[in-house]
């Protein structure tokens, strides 16, 4: 007789307890920036449990995922199921998960990031992926710096107006280098915006970019580097599309706020020492308060032999216990809406860690409810080509290389060129 691998021995077992009389075996390529297929594979024993099926996980490096999952959708050698952040871009592969699961409790827990994995236009209204977590944009602030210079730090709903008052109050009191300093792209620029009203896209999903709130959000940006709000070296030191991270000079003490993201949080606990930090609220303004998110996906592909079993997978994964679960245990910020609202418990995380998780959390459910925008722009298709637009031209006007109205009527031209082409 031929033995049994312990694996194999495993699978046979859970079969044998399963409330089903069938089970096909499912492929998924995972990847994890940390420890999150790792969570995964201690989640599957019960799935497979519950539903009979067995899942293979390969757990793989993210260039396999970049690189060489699309060739693989191409041949047979495909997965059933993989991790992946390229989320509209592989929609004429995805499997559409409508069929096989509750639609209506999806779009309770996910509709905010349901339109990313679907075709533009509008017409396309299946379910195709579960966000395994969130990114989210939002400042994080040198709390020390607040305290040194006797200024009382703005609360949650407080505007950009307030926060930019207060910050100069904190740079004159304190004489650091400047009181804000944001990340060189349009990516963090699009969330405060949002907040002043900037819409990105008209009715029908069409980029129409300078409307009256991103003019508005422009001269403020403007007013805030000829004000010494924030620094030489931030966005005037860069040209084109050139990426600039403001994060050295939060790190260094240099400047009171910086507005980044989510993904910083770990490194902020692990490399600063010197002060104290927090994340705050997204600050709001008249159109909401602002946001851009972000983020990976477990999605099912039509070629697969066992759709029943792979939607059933990814169901599993979605429902809200399991979410939780997942969120808490890779440290990220859940997708689940529910979720976002009650909180998630970050038990093994460091306080600082958990008090930042829960903050970006609450930015993500604020942006969804007041600035959707910002998640219609994470799921255009052509969203790099108002990335690539939007540093170039703002800091031509920050510069005075050109004037502002210049600039803004350059940003809606060039857009609307490269979209065309």
């Amino acid at each position: 007789m031929k033995k049994l691998t312990a694996s194999t021995a495993m699978s046979i077992a859970l079969f044998a307890g399963a409330s089903v009389a069938w089970a096909d075996e499912i492929t998924f390529l995972c990847y994890q920036d940390a420890n999150e297929c790792d969570v995964i594979a201690g989640m599957l024993p019960a799935f497979t449990e519950q539903t009979g099926h067995t899942v293979k996980l390969e757990t793989v490096g993210y260039d396999v995922i970049r690189d060489q999952l699309e060739n693989q959708l191409q041949t047979d050698a495909a997965p059933d199921v993989a991790r992946v952040t390229n989320l509209g871009g592989l929609n004429q592969y995805y499997l559409d998960l409508a069929p096989y699961v509750d639609g209506a409790a999806w779009e309770a827990s996910y509709g905010a990031t349901l339109p990313w994995f679907r075709q533009p236009g509008g017409a396309d209204q299946g379910i195709y992926g579960w966000m395994t977590q969130l990114t989210v944009t939002g400042p994080f602030v040198n709390v020390s710096l607040f305290e040194d210079a006797g200024v009382d730090m703005p609360g949650d709903g407080a505007t950009w107006d307030d926060w930019a008052a207060a910050l100069l109050e904190v740079k004159e009191a304190t004489g650091i280098t400047a009181g804000l300093a944001m990340d060189r792209t349009a990516h963090r620029w699009a969330g405060p915006a949002f907040s002043y009203g900037a819409k990105f896209f008209d009715d029908s999903g069409n980029p129409i970019l300078v409307d009256d709130g991103f003019r508005k959000y422009a001269e403020v940006f403007v007013g805030w580097h000829q004000s010494g709000l924030m620094p030489a070296e931030g966005w005037p030191a860069g040209e084109g599309t050139q990426y600039r991270n403001a994060a050295p000079l939060f790190q260094s003490g240099d400047v009171a706020m910086h507005m980044s993201g989510s993904w910083m949080i770990n490194s902020y606990a692990e490399n600063i020492s010197d002060f104290d930090w927090k994340a705050v609220p997204a600050p709001c303004g008249d159109g909401g308060c602002g946001a851009m998110p972000g983020g990976a996906a477990v999605v099912a592909f039509k070629s697969t032999k066992s759709p029943e079993a792979s939607a059933a997978l990814i169901d599993f994964l979605a429902a809200e216990e399991n979410a939780a679960a997942f969120a808490a245990q890779t440290k990220n910020i859940t997708a689940h809406q529910g979720l976002q609202e009650s909180g998630i418990d970050y038990a093994d995380a460091s306080p600082a860690v958990a008090a930042a998780l829960s903050v970006f959390a609450a930015n993500a459910g604020k942006a969804a409810q007041t600035t959707p925008q910002a998640y219609t722009f994470q799921g255009y298709a052509k969203n790099f080509v108002i990335y690539g637009v939007i540093p170039d031209y703002i800091t031509k006007a920050i510069t005075g290389e050109m004037t502002l109205d210049e600039a803004l009527a350059a940003i809606d031209a060039d857009v609307a060129a490269k979209i065309a082409e």
